[in-house]
């Protein structure tokens, strides 16, 4: 009985890194900005969110850990693994929330946490910083 535990475990555990993996972003997520529910988000390309930086006060956050760096104008810096329980420091209602890492693999793990502990609508950079500075729009590193 106790190795049958085990090895469902186990399946359940390759299949969560698996999907984590793949980089899909059809879980709780659209495509289309704005388009995102009351409980979910909507993920951004880097030129989408680079067009709503110009047209509004977006606030970002960056997940990624390590800090490697960060999209200019960044506003926090909170580890993926706890933003979860910090979602009453977000400013969700006042501007938009936009959170990020550096590939787009654990800001979407990130969103998925975000989702099930009840934050309201926000958005998830698609490809993480990586794609945003493949589109040649403004990265740098502070000292921390």
């Amino acid at each position: 009985m106790e190795r049958r535990w085990f090895v469902a475990a186990a399946l359940l555990l390759l299949a969560c890194i698996l999907a984590a993996c793949s980089g899909s972003t059809e879980t709780a997520a659209s495509s289309t900005p704005g388009a995102g529910s009351a409980q979910g988000f909507t993920v951004l390309s880097p030129q989408q969110l680079h067009d709503m930086m110009a047209e509004q006060d977006v606030y970002l956050v960056n997940v990624h850990v390590p800090y490697e760096g960060e999209i200019t104008g960044t506003d926090a810096f909170i580890p993926y693994t706890e933003i979860a329980s910090q979602l009453d420091k977000l400013p969700f209602g006042k501007q938009p929330v936009v959170i990020y890492c550096r590939s787009g693999v654990t800001s979407q793990q990130a969103a998925e946490a975000m989702v099930a502990a009840g934050a309201p609508a926000f958005y998830e950079l698609e490809g993480g910083y990586t794609a945003w500075q493949a589109a040649g729009f403004p990265f740098e590193v502070k000292q921390r």
